[in-house]
C-alpha cells in the first residue's frame, strides 16, 4: 500500500521531516513533489478509519493531519503485533509498492442472460425546478418517507453497524492512503528510499486539480450507464433508491441505502456558485465559435442529449459573455492602433471593416443600424466616417484607402483629400457579367472566348503599372490584341510584352467592322470603367474580409450587441490567423489543392494549401469568461454600457395590441368569396 502526498502540499515544518525519513538523511540534490511511500511506515493510530478499513467498510485508509511515518524496516510480524493482527483480515494482495511480487490473478469471463444486468434503481427526474447552492459532498440521510427500493421483498436482518460516513472527496491538505494494506510482513532486507517512487505531478493529478474546470476532457455518457453505478450500495451491495435532478446538461445524483442509510450526492459538473460549469462553458463555445444555438439545440434534440433553453444561452451571454468579448477586442484593438499610430497605412473599408492591408489585420470595426442614419444608403458611408475619425482620434495616418466603387464613398474620401484605390476583384465581376451578357447575343459568341484573357488582363493592367494613365494605357490596348494588332498609338504602352508569335487560325481573332468588336469596345472604353481603371489598387485587395461573414452570416438577423460581438470574434479570428504560410508535405514541397468553382463554370484551379489555423483567442475568451466575468461581471458590463447601442428599428412603429392582429388574421388561401 502506498501513501501519496504532493511535497508542495505539505507544512514546512513537517516537509523537513518526510524528505528526511525517506532517504535515511541522505537527500538528493532535487526532491520530486510527488512521492510514494508505504503504509507500513505508519502507526495504526494515524489513519482515522483504520476499523472500517479493517472490517471492510472503507476502500481506502485516511491519515489523520499531522502524521508522520517512524517504522522503518520492521516486519509487519514483529513489534507491531496488534497492527499486523488487524491487517491480517484483509485479502493477501501485495501492493507494488511495497517490493514483493503480486499474487497470480486471472479473469474468468461469464455469459449472462438476457435482462440479467437490467437496472433495479428507481429514477425520479426533476427538470430546472431546484436551487443547486447547497449542492456539495454531504452524506446526510434524505428526510420524510423512504421509498421502496425494490418491488420484491426482503428480509434484512437488523443493521447493526453505524452508516459508513464516506466522503467523495477529500481536503486537498490530507494524505491519502491506497485501498490494500500488505497481509505479509516486509523483506527483512526492505528500506523506505527503495520504495519510494518519484512521478510527474500530473500522474496523480486529476484533470480539476490540474487544469481549470473549463479544460477538463467530456464525455457522453448515457443515463442507463451511469445509474448502474448508484443502484448498489458500495457498502453492503444491497439496492439503493436513486434521485436525480437535471438542470441542461447538468445531473445530480442522490443515492440512499435503505439497509446500512448510507448516502451520497454525486454532480456530474464542478458548480461555479450555483451555476454548473458545463452549462456555461457551452454557451460560451457556441457563442465564440460563430455557431447556431438553435441548429444545436436541434442536434441535442437528435441524440437525446439534455440541453437548457435558448433563454438560458441569452442571459449568459448578455451577462458573461458578450462583455467578454467587447472587452477582449477593446484591449486587441488598444495595442494595435498604438503600433500603428507610428506608421502609414493603406486601409481598406467594406462591411464597415477597416483592416491594414500591410498585415492583413482589421483595426477596426463599426456596426450602424439603419434608422441611426435614415435609411439602409447611408449606413456604409457612416461607418467610413466613424471609423475614420477613430483612426484620427488615435494618432493613425492613412496613405490610402481601397474600397468598392460605392458613390458616396468616392465623393467622401475625394472631398477629405483621402487617396482612394478600387478593388480589382469587384471591377473585374463587374465587366465580366457585361462580357457574358454580350456573348448571347447575335453574332457575338466570339466574344466568350475572350473573356478569361480579358479578365486576367484586368489583373495584369493593375499589379504592372505605376500610374493612373499607364493603366489605361495598358487596358486600352486591349482593342488592339484581339485583332491580331500588337503595337500601339499611345507612348505609355507602344506595344505588347508577349512574344509575337504568328499563327493560322484566323478565326480567333476579333474583326474591327463586326458587332462583337463593337460592343466589346464600348463596354470596355466607357468613360466611367476608364476613370475606374486608373483607380485600381496596385497591391492590396478586399478579398481578405471576406471570411468574416462566417461569424455574423447575412441570413440571420441579431440584437445590435450581438452582431457586434460576433464581428469582434471574426477581426479575433482573422488578426490570429492573418500570417499564415503555406503548408508543405513532409519533402518540403509546396501543397495545393484543385477546386472546381461554379461561378467558373467547372474551370479547375490550383489553390495553395495554408497552414493549419489557431485559435487562441478561444482559449483566452474562455479562460476570461470563466474565471474572470462569471466571477466579476460588472468591471466586464461596464464596458458595455459604453457601446452607444440603437434602439431596435421596430421601436419606431407603433405597437397595436397583439389579440387586435391576431383576430384580424386570415389565410391568404381562405379569405372568403371577393364581392
Amino acid at each position: 500500500m502506498d501513501v501519496h502526498k504532493s511535497l508542495h502540499r505539505v507544512p514546512e515544518d513537517e516537509r523537513a521531516t518526510w524528505i528526511d525519513f525517506i532517504f535515511e538523511g541522505e537527500v538528493p540534490a532535487t526532491v520530486g513533489k510527488n512521492l510514494l511511500v508505504c503504509a507500513n511506515q505508519f502507526t495504526t493510530d494515524c489513519f482515522s478509519n483504520f476499523g472500517q478499513y479493517t472490517e471492510g467498510l472503507a476502500v481506502k485508509l485516511n491519515l489523520n493531519e499531522g502524521s508522520l511515518p517512524t517504522l522503518r524496516g520492521i516486519p509487519a510480524d514483529k513489534g507491531h503485533a496488534s497492527e499486523h493482527h488487524a491487517s491480517s483480515k484483509l485479502p493477501a494482495t501485495i501492493d507494488i509498492g511495497c517490493n514483493t511480487e503480486p499474487p497470480q490473478r486471472h479473469h474468468v469471463g461469464t455469459q449472462l442472460s438476457l435482462k440479467t444486468l437490467h437496472s433495479h434503481y428507481r429514477s425520479e427526474a426533476v427538470q430546472a425546478t431546484v436551487s443547486f447552492k447547497d449542492f456539495g459532498t454531504s452524506t446526510d440521510p434524505f428526510t420524510g418517507p423512504r421509498p421502496v427500493a425494490c418491488s420484491t421483498p426482503v428480509k434484512l436482518p437488523p443493521s447493526k453497524r453505524p452508516r459508513l460516513q464516506q466522503q467523495e472527496e477529500e481536503e486537498e491538505d490530507c494524505l491519502e492512503g491506497s485501498a490494500i494494506l500488505a497481509s505479509e510482513g516486509l523483506d527483512a532486507t526492505f528500506h523506505p528510499e527503495e520504495s519510494v517512487t518519484t512521478l510527474p505531478e500530473s500522474t496523480f493529478m486529476s484533470d480539476a486539480e490540474s487544469t481549470s474546470k473549463h479544460d477538463i476532457r467530456k464525455y457522453i455518457v448515457y443515463e442507463t450507464c451511469l445509474m448502474e453505478l448508484f443502484e448498489v450500495c458500495p457498502v453492503c451491495k444491497h439496492f439503493c433508491t436513486v434521485k436525480n435532478k437535471v438542470l441542461g446538461t447538468f445531473i445530480s445524483v442522490k443515492q440512499l441505502c435503505e439497509y446500512c442509510e448510507y448516502s451520497r450526492i454525486w454532480q456530474s459538473q464542478p458548480l461555479l456558485y450555483s451555476t454548473p460549469a458545463g452549462n456555461l462553458q457551452l454557451s460560451a463555445a457556441v457563442y465564440i465559435s460563430g455557431a447556431s444555438f438553435f441548429k444545436l439545440q436541434r442536434v441535442f434534440k437528435a441524440m437525446h442529449l439534455q440541453i437548457f433553453l435558448y433563454d438560458t444561452f441569452r442571459r449568459q451571454a448578455r451577462m458573461f459573455i458578450e462583455p467578454a468579448i467587447v472587452h477582449k477586442w477593446n484591449h486587441s484593438q488598444d495595442v494595435m492602433l498604438q503600433q500603428l499610430s507610428e506608421e502609414r497605412h493603406c486601409a481598406k473599408f467594406g462591411s464597415y471593416t477597416m483592416m491594414d492591408l500591410n498585415t492583413k489585420t482589421i483595426v477596426d470595426l463599426q456596426l450602424v443600424q439603419s434608422n441611426e442614419v435614415g435609411g439602409s444608403s447611408h449606413m456604409e458611408k457612416e461607418g467610413l466616417k466613424r471609423s475614420l475619425a477613430l483612426l484620427d482620434a488615435r494618432g493613425v495616418t492613412i496613405d490610402s484607402i481601397v474600397t468598392d466603387r460605392h458613390p458616396q464613398i468616392q465623393k467622401f474620401l475625394r472631398d477629405n483629400n483621402i487617396t482612394q484605390f478600387y478593388d480589382v476583384w469587384h471591377m473585374e465581376k463587374g465587366i465580366t457579367k457585361q462580357l457574358h451578357k454580350i456573348s448571347k447575343t447575335k453574332d457575338c459568341q466570339k466574344v466568350k472566348t475572350w473573356i478569361r484573357a480579358i479578365r486576367n488582363h484586368i489583373y495584369w493592367t493593375a499589379a504592372s503599372s505605376i500610374t493612373g494613365p499607364e493603366r489605361v494605357a495598358k487596358w486600352t490596348s486591349l482593342l488592339n490584341h484581339v485583332q491580331d494588332i500588337h503595337t500601339h498609338d499611345d507612348p505609355l504602352f507602344p506595344k505588347c510584352l508577349h512574344p509575337i508569335r504568328s499563327t493560322t487560325d484566323k478565326s480567333r481573332w476579333l474583326s474591327g467592322a463586326t458587332p462583337a468588336f463593337y460592343k466589346l469596345e464600348k463596354a470596355l472604353t466607357k468613360k466611367t470603367v476608364l476613370r475606374d481603371i486608373a483607380k485600381l489598387s496596385p497591391h492590396h485587395q478586399t478579398s481578405s474580409l471576406e471570411a468574416i461573414l462566417r461569424f455574423p452570416p447575412k441570413n440571420v438577423v441579431y440584437p445590435f450587441l450581438g452582431m457586434l460581438c460576433r464581428l469582434y470574434l471574426a477581426a479575433l479570428n482573422n488578426n490570429e490567423n492573418s500570417d499564415r504560410g503555406q503548408a508543405t508535405t513532409s519533402s518540403g514541397d509546396l501543397m495545393f489543392r484543385l477546386t472546381f468553382a461554379k461561378a467558373r463554370k467547372g474551370e479547375c484551379r490550383a489553390k495553395p494549401v495554408k497552414t493549419e489555423a489557431t485559435f487562441q483567442y478561444v482559449n483566452d475568451l474562455m479562460d476570461m469568461i470563466m474565471e474572470k466575468a462569471f466571477v466579476d461581471p460588472a468591471s466586464y458590463r461596464a464596458e458595455i454600457l459604453k457601446i452607444n447601442i440603437p434602439p431596435e428599428p421596430s421601436s419606431e412603429y407603433e405597437h397595436p395590441d397583439k389579440e387586435d392582429v391576431i383576430a384580424s388574421y386570415v389565410s391568404r388561401f381562405n379569405q372568403g368569396r371577393v364581392v
